[in-house]
């Protein structure tokens, strides 16, 4: 059976398109849940700021990724604002990589 850092590490795959960054260490993936002894998978995620372009690209992305793992039958991506992204979620590799960028 899958786990949770099995979906994690597959998610280190799907990048953010306008900040080229996975979104993992972006700090959009809040949580990750496996669901049905691996059948299902659950990720609830953020974007950067609202109405943001990229979502749909990365939903397909997430659900296309997730969906290759043995076993996964389905993946879910539910998206929230709660709480609002901030860069303090970001991984200390992506505030290094942001602080020589920006």
């Amino acid at each position: 059976m899958i786990t949770e850092a099995d979906v994690r590490r597959e998610l280190l795959e799907v990048w953010d398109p306008e900040l080229m960054m996975d979104i993992v260490n972006l700090g959009l993936v809040y949580d990750v849940q496996v669901r049905e002894q691996g059948r299902r998978v659950l990720v609830v995620m953020t974007l950067t700021a609202m109405g943001c372009p990229a979502f749909d690209s990365m939903r397909d992305d997430i659900v296309s990724r997730v969906s290759t793992l043995p076993g996964v039958e389905s993946v879910d991506v539910e998206l929230t604002f709660s709480p609002p992204w901030s860069k303090e979620l970001m991984s200390d590799e992506a505030k290094t990589i942001f602080r020589y960028l920006f």
